[in-house]
């Protein structure tokens, strides 16, 4: 088995040979691997890091139940990348529904910048997060899997459960949203 480095990306660390491990020893090497780098799918997914902890935590344990039935120990980290994308999905239709029958207070959530962050920079950061956070569920999810996890078109299929033409057609629909979007705010 090998071990992750701090050096490692999200998805450079492969762990090796989970087939004769117990449930328990499995989960720690992935846990070990990959966790770090779902929590940062999920946030961006949900834009909640204490919900996408959660989310993450969950898809774990869920994979920690079912390690005895699962047939293929090589698809456990598609199986948690499916999980979470699953999970978050859900976490955005309670907080939809909690969003429609709760008065908000007259303060929304406030983000903290650091000082040093150039304010150009930022607005442009902000504005980009704002319309990716625009795109319809299925685009956000394909253009936050391509360029910020960095799956291959077969991942992402297999992470979003649809063919890789429509990881395509998501893809570049998506974009295409964002490139108006982001022309239009300039």
């Amino acid at each position: 088995m090998q071990a992750a480095t701090p050096g490692d990306s999200a998805r450079g660390a492969e762990v090796d040979d989970l087939h004769h491990l117990s449930a328990d020893d499995a989960i720690g090497a992935l846990f070990a691997a990959h966790y770090r780098g779902l929590v940062r799918l999920a946030v961006l997914l949900l834009h909640d890091e204490a919900v996408a902890e959660d989310v993450v935590q969950d898809a774990y344990v869920a994979l920690h139940r079912r390690w005895g039935r699962l047939r293929d120990a090589d698809k456990a980290l598609a199986y948690l990348r499916t999980s979470v994308l699953n999970g978050a999905r859900s976490a955005l239709r309670k907080r939809g529904v909690v969003e429609r029958h709760v008065a908000k207070g007259p303060d929304g959530p406030q983000v903290v910048v650091s000082a040093e962050t150039g304010a150009l920079s930022l607005l442009r950061h902000r504005e980009v997060l704002a319309a990716v956070r625009r795109l319809p569920t299925r685009q956000r999810e394909a253009i936050v899997l391509r360029y910020y996890a960095e799956l291959t078109e077969a991942e992402m299929a297999d992470a979003m459960g649809c063919s890789r033409g429509a990881v395509k057609s998501h893809v570049s629909r998506g974009m295409q949203a964002l490139r108006k979007t982001l022309e239009e705010a300039l």
